[in-house]
């Protein structure tokens, strides 16, 4: 086989066979074909897509190309969230106490983040103590004695979609359904999960700033996973503004425990439900996500998710006393308002910009190097629809350093305003099965 021949012929439209994508997936791995051939490949799909039955021999070529996890150990049927990234987005944090508090085990793989603040290990590590480097016995045992357990991923996860997924992103083919469709479930099918719920975010903090395009992604996954014959579906919500209140690694933390309290902001507990009562369903528990609804809710009623969450914490040897006393995670020395200029309605957020924003106080990392304080980011205190009167509060920083003022400007910048009445915004725009 060549790849010059599968060049050609996606260049020219047609559909490629598994083996050859197969091929081309060990071949790219193991250093056979060069990059300029790879990009040539990944441009001609750019601009000529790809058939679901393609997208899904991609995926499941490149899940197979390094470790894949065998959960076939743990008892029930293994439910997996991913969210493609947003701003504030702390689900994974409320989700896994929601559904494990219904027996259904939660078995994640979870990486460190690379932007405006921290991933979800990053977020878990500001429980002190927790850790997240363990093996695949004790991560079993783990989800089958807690029902929930998040681990780093495998140095070795994927590693065909590590290696092409640098090449497009420095040969601008990033932007392509089936590449990302292909690369996120890849991972998703290497760890292990049977089904899998996904949250599609779409506006100015989302990676798909339309919502046709994030309908097409979360359509082109969804086929992929069911495909595959995982249980799959796809919730598309709203990232035009940060989710919740708080940007920032234990400000995130605190503000996911206050929705597992009962207590959380509308928008929050409205996502972490929606999707959870999904999961509940996908986990055999729910015949629709009205009962899966119900159920979850109860979860936060009884307390038993809360109590789900410290038993988690503990088990993967964090301080689980700070579930019940926030005050021991760790805390910003200062905190100064973000004052609005104007009077109005906010009509508008730049969700990306807040991110930014907390990244340059030090909540997230520019390069894979940079080291996260966990204590600083961003409290909201307005958000879309709100009325702000001028010199009030629009945001508080949390900080460790005195030198703000520019991150402050941001802040404001990242902020429009309407004299007329906005309502507040749409949170979930569809759901797909």
């Amino acid at each position: 086989m060549r790849m010059i021949d599968i060049i050609t012929k996606k260049r020219d439209g047609e559909s490629l066979n598994e083996e050859e994508i197969r091929w081309f997936v060990d071949a790219y791995s193991n250093g056979d074909v060069p990059d300029y051939q790879a990009s040539a490949f990944a441009m001609a799909i750019y601009f000529k897509g790809m058939s679901q039955a393609e997208a899904a021999a991609l995926t499941y070529a490149m899940a197979e190309s390094g470790d894949q996890l065998d959960l076939s150990l743990i008892e029930g049927v293994k439910v997996d969230k991913h969210s493609t990234g947003g701003v504030g987005d702390k689900t994974t944090l409320i989700l896994g106490p929601l559904v494990a508090a219904l027996d259904i085990p939660v078995a994640k793989m979870s990486g460190r983040g690379l932007g405006h603040t921290g991933g979800t290990i990053d977020k878990l590590e500001a429980f002190e103590g927790f850790r997240t480097e363990i093996d695949e016995e004790e991560f079993i045992q783990l989800v089958n004695t807690n029902k929930m357990a998040v681990a780093g991923q495998s140095g070795n996860l994927t590693p065909a979609d590590k290696k092409l997924y640098a090449l497009r992103d420095v040969t601008a083919t990033v932007n392509s359904i089936p590449l990302i469709a292909s690369s996120v479930m890849s991972k998703k099918i290497a760890s292990g999960a049977d089904a899998i719920v996904l949250d599609v975010k779409t506006g100015s903090g989302a990676f798909m700033e339309e919502i046709e395009e994030a309908r097409q992604l979360a359509e082109a996954m969804v086929d992929i996973g069911n495909s595959l014959d995982r249980k799959t579906m796809a919730v598309i919500s709203n990232m035009d503004q940060p989710l919740g209140r708080f940007v920032g690694n234990a400000l995130e933390v605190k503000e996911a425990i206050e929705t597992l309290q009962g207590n959380g902001p509308d928008d929050l507990h409205e996502l972490s439900i929606t999707l959870a009562s999904h999961m509940a369903v996908l986990g055999g528990k729910a015949d629709n996500e009205a009962e899966g609804r119900e159920l979850v809710e109860k979860t936060i009623k009884d307390k038993s998710a809360l109590e789900k969450m410290k038993q988690f914490i503990k088990g993967q040897g964090g301080n689980a006393e700070a579930v019940d006393h926030s005050e021991l995670l760790a805390n910003a020395n200062i905190t100064s308002n973000v004052v609005s200029a104007s009077s109005g309605y906010v009509s508008g957020m730049h969700a990306a910009e807040i991110g930014k924003a907390a990244m340059m106080l030090g909540a997230g990392r520019e390069t894979k190097d940079d080291v996260i304080d966990h204590a600083v980011g961003i409290e909201l205190t307005k958000k879309i629809g709100d009325y702000v009167e001028k010199g009030e509060p629009l945001a508080v920083m949390h900080a460790n350093h005195e030198e703000t003022e520019n991150v402050a400007e941001m802040i404001r910048n990242a902020f429009a305003f309407s004299k007329e009445k906005i309502e507040k915004p749409t949170l979930i725009f569809d759901t797909i099965y």
